[in-house]
């Protein structure tokens, strides 16, 4: 099996794959602090044990609000979704100590495809600097047919070699799995928008877009 051929069945279960390895950390960290809460003996352990749950519930909840959009159905066919909603979860998701984003999307009601392929190749953008840097979000024109360029600027920035070819949807089926399925799905997320997307170095910065 080669090209963008795969299973209908298989994708939707590497996708569910996806979203549990998102989720399991965050949850587990809440159940974690649970037992911690029921064991706790002093003051000191249990609003350690709170504080625990409070930031991974935030965490779970900002990535099921995020991977809703990026992954679920979000709306019926020819549904639009306000990129200031896309910009709130993205900043929920991806915002941390490190990492920041500066968006200079404008608001506007787009295509439900091309927002959820706006936040799929964020996720890419964010994975080329896993020490954390600056996610920069511009337009590529205007209107319905609005583009995107994310650009992202970190130490050691890079493009992960495997993904290139996943987000031009030309690896095999038999390649994919639960990591590899993000760029493989945003690829046929831009051929549904009848988009090109590039990924290249600009220096020291990696540019990912969409036009």
């Amino acid at each position: 099996m080669s090209g963008s051929s795969i299973e209908a069945l298989d994708l939707a279960a590497l996708l569910c794959s996806r979203v549990c390895h998102d989720l399991i950390s965050p949850v587990g960290a809440i159940v974690n602090g649970l037992e911690v809460l029921e064991e706790g003996k002093d003051e000191e352990t249990k609003k350690f044990a709170l504080d625990l749950i409070k930031k991974s519930a935030n965490t779970a909840s900002a990535k099921l609000q995020f991977c809703r959009i990026a992954f679920g159905a979000a709306g019926s066919a020819g549904a639009q979704i306000d990129t200031g909603d896309a910009e709130k979860i993205s900043r929920g998701f991806l915002e941390d100590d490190k990492t920041k984003l500066a968006w200079n999307l404008p608001r506007a009601l787009l295509a439900k495809n091309r927002v959820k392929l706006l936040l799929n190749l964020l996720l890419i953008a964010g994975q080329t600097i896993p020490r954390g840097g600056q996610l920069t979000i511009d337009p590529i024109g205007a209107g319905d047919t609005m583009g995107f360029k994310i650009s992202a600027a970190g130490t050691n920035a890079k493009i992960p070699p495997n993904v290139p070819p996943l987000l031009a949807a030309e690896a095999g089926a038999e390649a994919l799995d639960a990591h590899r399925i993000q760029p493989f799905y945003a690829g046929l997320l831009a051929k549904a928008c009848g988009v090109k997307t590039t990924m290249a170095m600009d220096g020291e910065t990696v540019v990912v877009s969409a036009q």
